[in-house]
């Protein structure tokens, strides 16, 4: 026996469902084709290790030479730009503790970025006179 479709109440529902599900690959992959990025891509990995007085932040960004990279810091958010054949990236990472931006020493070497900073303390002892 063969179904008949027209008195399916799911119909409707699921042809729609299946094309936002195209529109959003066929999106996807204009941006690939691009190198373009947007929430549809994939983000950047990063890992935060808070140590003693020191913080460490790792991500991944394979694909982009080292000089292309552009980094940032205020204390408080690190800012990573960088340009390479495949794709950009443009991310902002809000640091888990007050970091002095001074202090940071850098490294690059087969796709993994990492930053060392040194903590600050969140707050000063104030002397009462």
């Amino acid at each position: 026996m063969r179904r008949d479709d027209r008195d399916d109440p799911f119909d409707e529902f699921f042809s729609e469902i299946e094309r936002m599900m195209n529109d959003m690959i066929d999106d996807a992959n204009v941006n690939v084709d691009h190198g373009a990025t947007d929430a549809a891509g994939a983000d950047v990995h990063f890992d935060v290790y808070e140590e003693d007085d020191r913080l460490r932040v790792v991500a991944d960004i394979p694909g982009v030479d080292k000089d292309a990279i552009d980094l940032k810091c205020d204390g408080k958010v690190l800012t990573l730009n960088a340009v390479g054949e495949a794709r950009d990236y443009h991310e902002r990472v809000r640091l888990p503790a007050r970091v002095d931006e001074h202090s940071a020493s850098a490294s690059y070497n087969n796709g993994i970025l990492e930053v060392t900073f040194d903590r600050v303390e969140d707050s000063a002892d104030i002397d009462l006179a």
